[in-house]
């Protein structure tokens, strides 16, 4: 043997007594099944037939599974998605055919801790247990997938994925990701690695053998990363096997020694994942124990308020620096980075908080808020947008260099209302003396930026609502106007509560100005135009938008009963929601982004609207749309936006939204409920606008100060009986009237707390007869305006001609009831609707289809 050969066998010979020394020195880092566990179902629980086209998402502070309901899913672990396109099948011993379980994914229960998939074969039955950590010490964590499986034979599962490695939009990505296989016990891990050496990462399974891995020598192509997995009913039942992953931390490279770290990483999120998931029932066994429920006699009711609470705390995300805030909406990102919207948004926060205070959360009202106070630009501007890799840009590609952080003009405004709507509910004076700068210069920025003088706040500055309009771009938007508006009015309060009366005196000299500027924009026939241009010509178009001027008190629009009678119209609503501009306008697009389609977001501004102006059977007709919605796409989630034509959701709309969940929850609990807190003032201001059908409520949870009330309402003859209870005495004053607000409460503390409210001697209900089904058009009948009298009570019903429509009639006095426009049966109200009258002022396309009449009932 030459000299050379002999010193290279010598080599090999040291490196393998090394590699055994180690190995005896660090035994191997081991995978494996865990011990089953409880995935239970609850009240709450969400039980639907699997629909394979329609999304659902799983979502938390540290991660997120966003898939299709057959479960082609992509899971990630904040801002990371680790793999997208999972997929399963299952070969049965002696069962020789493949089984494809995606194509038999049977049910879909979606719980407040987790959701389950479960795929249904005659041989076979695998549960997919879905989570995202949370509660303490779970913040961080990524999405987690649990399999259990039932078979009647041992089997072997192949469970494919796509390997990502992408960063959230607008990162930079490293290339299409390679991988290599790593043995762990009795299971392993796939190592991912991309062109950069400092990112990459692990996905393991417990008791999973490798499947094809493509060796170098192949030509290179894109194979999916496979799991193979045996399961032995005889030995396995009992046992779950989790689908893990873990990333690099930053910094790290990509070496042996990286790589080691990282399998003891995933070994121990394997080993204490049972406390995880323990930690994560407690977060949600708990959740309602602080925040409002709804007690109705409508069940689906107030489960729906429930998830819209639970849809919004899901919408919360923690950053590296363990911040947290409120991003506006979640959708799978399929081939792209954008998950939805699943990055930070100030106006879709801000717009949100009215609902979180008003459930009792005003915790996280101020973290939502506090995100939004540290990007304040300089000059007072508030955040528009922030990516969750917004800190992870530098130079050329840095997030300040992108069009979209200050891009609109409303967060500043909204942040200015936001504030003022948090300190009347929670009382907290030492939150608003700790960032009274920063609304000072919030405030000076919107009093500094009108370009043309007129002394309204315009859009100069960024977008006011739409972000295209034909022919161009509006100069001044009714709605930022009205915002400009309420933001000047909060911001004289906030400064009376800070002690500067000079300032509050100002701004309401302000006030008085704009609101005069508000009313130039009603036209001829009581509407209100959309926008105005440079040269004070004011476009017609008839929007949904001037309802925030309504927001906040029924007098924040000049007659705006020609807008309220349109909005509850077939012009405006389907039966759906409601949609951004009347189909009878000539711009009217029903599938365009801002010019004929259905958010749900307008749709509670309008029963915001409806309600603060007294007219409840529109305004329950329009919460109601948002309520139903809970169920029709992801659920429990309300989505972002639909077809004003037909009911189907958008391609791109983000099923799973930050506002739209909002806006099930602040028409329901301040407009129809009437709840409001003045917590300065120990003042709970309670105006109820129940339907007609029920006799009793009871909100428990409800918040002023420091202090959680159990409120109920009960009918009892002419009167609503309202009683609020606390564990202990304390003071509170129940209110009625918006003109008590503001006002000391010297009410002795107590325990239990009254106010006697009078009832109207007839009151109705509109009984609809179906729920929408996917694809159909506007059908339902509509009030499109209510007017009371001492005597008397008049409606316009809108309806299909020839038609019949139905009320529920309530009668709380002892009178003779009477109408000569429809026929009393019972409790009941009979319409026969006629089959032709005036269509000047209906739809294009439902002209000769809908008519109206008007009903007037006499005691």
């Amino acid at each position: 043997m030459s000299l050379v050969r002999l010193s290279r066998w010598i080599l090999l010979f040291a490196i393998a007594l090394t590699i055994d020394h180690c190995s005896a020195q660090a035994p191997e880092v081991s995978l494996a099944p865990i011990a089953a566990m409880p995935f239970r179902q609850g009240a709450l629980t969400l039980h639907q037939l699997a629909v394979p086209n329609r999304p659902f998402t799983v979502t938390g502070t540290g991660g997120a599974i966003l898939g299709m309901q057959d479960g082609t899913v992509e899971l990630w672990q904040f801002p990371l998605k680790f793999f997208s396109g999972l997929h399963i099948r299952a070969m049965i011993d002696d069962y020789p055919v493949p089984i494809d379980l995606n194509s038999a994914a049977a049910t879909l229960d979606v719980s407040p801790d987790h959701t389950t998939l479960t795929y249904s074969h005659a041989a076979i039955t695998v549960r997919q247990h879905m989570f995202v950590p949370a509660g303490e010490g779970n913040q961080s964590m990524g999405g987690v997938i649990v399999f259990e499986i039932e078979s009647i034979r041992p089997a072997t599962l192949t469970i494919s994925l796509t390997p990502a490695m992408v960063l959230q939009w607008p990162a930079p990505q490293y290339g299409q990701p390679s991988w290599n296989w790593q043995s762990m016990g009795t299971g392993g891990a796939y190592a991912v690695s991309t062109d950069n050496p400092e990112f990459f990462g692990l996905i393991g399974m417990p008791g999973a053998t490798p499947g094809v891995v493509a060796p170098y020598q192949e030509h290179p192509r894109a194979l999916p990363l496979e799991f193979n997995l045996r399961f032995d009913p005889a030995k396995d039942s009992g046992k779950m096997f989790p689908l893990l992953c873990e990333v690099a931390h930053s910094g790290e490279k990509n070496s042996a020694q990286s790589l080691a770290t990282l399998k003891e990483q995933l070994a121990a999120r394997a080993a204490n994942l049972p406390s995880v998931w323990t930690r994560t029932q407690s977060y949600y066994s708990k959740f309602f124990e602080t925040r409002v429920t709804a007690h109705t006699p409508d069940p689906q009711f107030d489960k729906a308020l429930a998830w819209a609470e639970l849809a919004i705390d899901k919408a919360q995300v923690a950053t590296a620096a363990g911040e947290v805030g409120l991003v506006a909406g979640w959708y799978p990102s399929f081939d792209s980075a954008r998950p939805g919207f699943g990055w930070f948004f100030g106006r879709d926060t801000l717009w949100s908080t009215y609902a979180i205070n008003s459930y009792s959360d005003t915790a996280l009202t101020r973290r939502a808020i506090d995100f939004l106070v540290r990007r304040q630009r300089a000059d007072g501007k508030m955040m528009h947008e922030f990516s969750q890799t917004a800190d992870l840009l530098t130079g050329t590609m840095a997030w300040s260099n992108f069009p979209y952080e200050y891009a609109a003009a409303d967060s500043t405004p909204l942040y200015l209302l936001a504030m003022q709507d948090y300190v009347r509910s929670a009382g907290d004076m030492d939150y608003l003396k700790t960032h009274w700068e920063s609304l000072q210069r919030a405030y000076h920025f919107e009093r500094s930026h009108d370009s043309d003088g007129d002394g309204v706040y315009d859009n100069s500055e960024g977008t006011g609502w739409v972000e295209g309009w034909p022919p161009k771009l509006p100069h001044q938007e009714f709605y930022l106007a009205a915002l400009d508006r309420d933001a000047t009015s909060a911001m004289a309060q906030l400064a009376l509560w800070m002690g500067d009366d000079k300032l509050s005196k100002e701004a309401l000299l302000i006030v008085d100005k704009l609101s005069a500027s508000l009313r130039a924009y009603r036209l001829g026939d009581g509407t209100y135009a959309f926008s105005k241009e440079e040269t004070g010509k004011y476009d017609p178009t008839l929007t949904v938008y001037p309802a925030v001027a309504l927001w906040s008190s029924g007098d924040g629009m000049y007659h705006p009963e020609a807008m309220l009678s349109a909005w509850s119209s077939h012009r405006f609503a389907t039966d759906w929601g409601t949609r951004a501009v009347s189909e009878t306008d000539p711009v009217y697009d029903p599938i365009s982004y801002h010019q004929g389609s259905v958010w749900p977001l307008f749709t509670g501004w309008t029963a915001m609207a409806e309600y603060r102006t007294g007219r409840p059977l529109e305004g329950y007709a329009a919460l109601q749309h948002n309520v139903e919605l809970t169920w029709a796409q992801d659920p429990g989630s309300v989505t972002e936006v639909l077809s004003g034509r037909f009911y189907q959701p958008l391609g791109r709309s983000s099923a799973h939204q930050l506002w739209s969940s909002a806006m099930v929850l602040a028409p329901a609990l301040r407009g129809l409920f009437g709840v409001e807190a003045d917590a300065l003032h120990h003042t709970l201001m309670v105006n109820p606008q129940l339907p007609a059908t029920w006799d009793h409520v009871r909100l428990d949870n409800v918040l002023v100060g420091d202090t959680l009330f159990s409120l109920s309402m009960q009918r009892v003859g002419e009167k609503l009986d309202v009683v609020a209870t606390s564990p202990a005495p304390a003071v509170l004053c129940l209110r009625q009237s918006a003109g008590q607000r503001d006002v000391d409460c010297n009410e002795a503390a107590t325990t239990q707390h009254s106010l006697y409210i009078a009832l109207p001697p007839l009151e109705l209900q509109l009984h609809t007869e179906r729920l929408p089904q996917f694809g159909d058009t506007t059908m339902e009948p509509r009030i499109t305006s209510e007017h009371r009298e001492k005597r008397s009570l008049t409606i316009t019903i809108e309806a299909i001609a020839g038609s019949t429509v139905h009320f529920a009639v309530r009668k709380n006095a002892n009178f003779r009831f009477s109408t000569s426009d429809g026929e009393f049966d019972d409790n009941q109200l009979i319409v026969s609707m006629p089959v032709s009258n005036d269509k000047s002022t209906l739809p294009a396309d439902t002209r000769g289809r809908f008519v109206t009449k008007e009903v007037r009932l006499r005691w």
